[in-house]
């Protein structure tokens, strides 16, 4: 079968979105020659506590901080939706925009792959999408058949790929592994630094730190009950 282009998706709370975010982003679309990431906000997160910034904060970081790279795309529809931000339901929205074949890269971090036995129907998930793991600095899914699940294990060790070309052969249910750059960033140590007063500047694009500043996020536990004063 000849390589298509890939859709990939990168999802979480972005509360606030980082460097770390945007380089697995960039790093993930050169590999596989993606023509659009779509950056999904998590409505109502079912696995943790809900963002501290609400969803008008969140996605308007978003669109700042992938304003200038044409492959990169907000997608609002988990914000718009209501009820808990399941993947499963995410995925399948978005293949109905999508021809049949066109494969769907879900990217994830080393410690959101070990809880996938958690999420909403995440057997179904594998078969609708390929999975790419982000390994970052203490982290490694290579040596992890003791840490994962026996049911993860078993599911990584069916679907498990050495490099990301056969991502491009099939619509979904391959498990691929990147070590990125070694970026060691966290929303929540930017939310600590800020409440702290030390300055995470260049740990996150200026335009969202510039955007934290003006309307007082994360300084306090109000923030997240502020409004933007301009629009997404």
């Amino acid at each position: 079968m000849a390589n298509q282009t890939p859709v990939g998706i990168l999802g979480g709370t972005f509360d606030p979105i980082h460097n770390g975010h945007l380089r697995l982003a960039e790093e993930v679309s050169e590999l596989l020659g993606l023509e659009q990431i779509r950056f999904i906000p998590t409505g109502t997160p079912p696995h943790r506590a809900q963002p501290q910034a609400d969803n008008a904060h969140r996605a308007e970081m978003v669109q700042l901080a992938i304003t200038g790279n044409p492959r990169f795309i907000l997608d609002n529809r988990e914000l718009l939706r209501a009820g808990q931000s399941y993947s499963f339901d995410t995925v399948t929205e978005l293949r109905q925009s999508l021809a049949p074949r066109t494969p769907v890269v879900l990217m994830m971090g080393a410690d959101a792959f070990l809880s996938l036995p958690g999420w909403h129907r995440w057997r179904e998930l594998l078969e609708i999408c390929h999975i790419v793991v982000a390994q970052r600095p203490g982290y490694g899914v290579t040596s992890w058949e003791s840490a994962l699940a026996p049911e993860l294990w078993e599911a990584f060790s069916n679907r498990a790929v050495v490099n990301m070309a056969p991502l491009r052969k099939s619509p979904g249910g391959r498990i691929a592994i990147h070590t990125m750059t070694a970026l060691d960033i966290s929303a929540s140590l930017l939310r600590s630094q800020l409440r702290s007063g030390v300055s995470p500047r260049y740990l996150l694009p200026d335009s969202v730190l510039d955007y934290i500043q003006t309307h007082g996020l994360y300084f306090n536990h109000d923030s997240a009950n502020q409004t933007p004063t301009h629009g997404q």
